[in-house]
């Protein structure tokens, strides 16, 4: 009986949407989306999802499931994509798993980090200070008590700061300490036989086809798109409205920058995930990785994803 979910990783723009609608096209298998902004309806150019055709030729899951004024969580995700993988296996059929948002990746194949609960009197003070201190004096304060987690936390983003802060508040440990007990944790799934490939890149690389995929985008219409989100009465809720591509755009709409200066905002955000991405991705010891270094059409590389399931087996 097929049990197989196979997962295709790698920073933003190295290739892994390419490449995993190649291999499972080979391997008969579909694919399960595991990014959080492809979750949204409408924001489908500069979340680069697949266009229609190819999603009908390679039947997708998690695309499409929500719209942008929605929240939607990791826990939703784990939720959708368990029950999308039930489905899939029951077809018969392996799981290509593509996507960047590593975070809801990790929750997937590990389990969900939780941590102590909430404290609802800490993060209202945090919120208060970030108004009258502004957010770069909490994350200031984080470097000084988890240097490794604000290197990986943007200082604009204060969900994470705050979180991060009680966590050391309520525990007396870093949250980044925690994590890496959460990274040495086995898949959750017991009963899937996880396989993970990585496209690896240099910085260089990574850089020159980032920039290039920021000038498609613009050129394909992405200012148009997200100024009909920014548009929508309904509004653009919390996760929706950090997307890299979509945020840079909406400071543009509200007269903080010119639109050159947003492009170029995308394109620096770009590279900062990209960063966070592998610091991510160092902790994952599981992957095999597969050198990607200028290759154009990652389709090439499938014979190498397929000598990596071979040695998986």
């Amino acid at each position: 009986m097929e049990n197989r979910v196979i997962a295709i990783v790698g920073c933003t723009a190295a290739g892994k949407g390419t490449l995993g609608r190649a291999l499972a096209r080979a391997i008969g298998a579909e694919v399960v989306s595991v990014d959080s902004m492809k979750v949204y309806r409408g924001m489908d150019i500069g979340t680069a999802k697949p266009p229609p055709a190819e999603r009908a030729a390679v039947p997708h899951h998690l695309i499409d499931v929500a719209d942008p004024w929605e929240s939607f969580s990791a826990a939703r995700f784990v939720e959708l994509a368990d029950q999308a993988v039930q489905q899939i296996h029951g077809r018969g059929r392996p799981v290509v798993a593509v996507g960047g948002t590593h975070l809801y990746l990790k929750c997937w194949y590990a389990g969900i980090f939780e941590g102590p609960s909430a404290d609802p009197e800490f993060r209202a003070e945090l919120r208060r200070r970030a108004v009258t201190e502004g957010l770069e004096a909490l994350h200031a304060e984080l470097e000084r008590v988890d240097p490794a987690a604000a290197a990986r936390i943007h200082r604009n983003d204060l969900r994470r700061i705050e979180r991060a802060l009680e966590v050391h508040r309520v525990t007396g440990q870093p949250i980044s300490v925690l994590q890496r007990e959460w990274d040495r944790a086995g898949p959750r799934r017991r009963d899937w036989r996880w396989v993970l490939i990585g496209l690896r890149r240099s910085r260089k690389d990574l850089n020159r086809r980032i920039n290039l995929r920021v000038k498609r985008m613009v050129a394909a219409g992405l200012v148009d798109e997200a100024r009909r989100i920014w548009s929508d009465p309904r509004g653009v809720g919390p996760q929706a409205g950090q997307a890299v591509g979509y945020a840079e755009l909406f400071e543009h709409f509200a007269r903080r920058g010119s639109l050159e200066e947003a492009v170029e905002q995308i394109k620096i955000h770009s590279r900062r995930l990209a960063k966070q991405q592998r610091t991510w991705l160092k902790a994952m010891r599981e992957i095999q990785w597969i050198d990607a270094e200028g290759v154009e059409d990652t389709t090439a590389l499938v014979p190498a994803a397929l000598a990596a399931l071979d040695s998986a087996s």
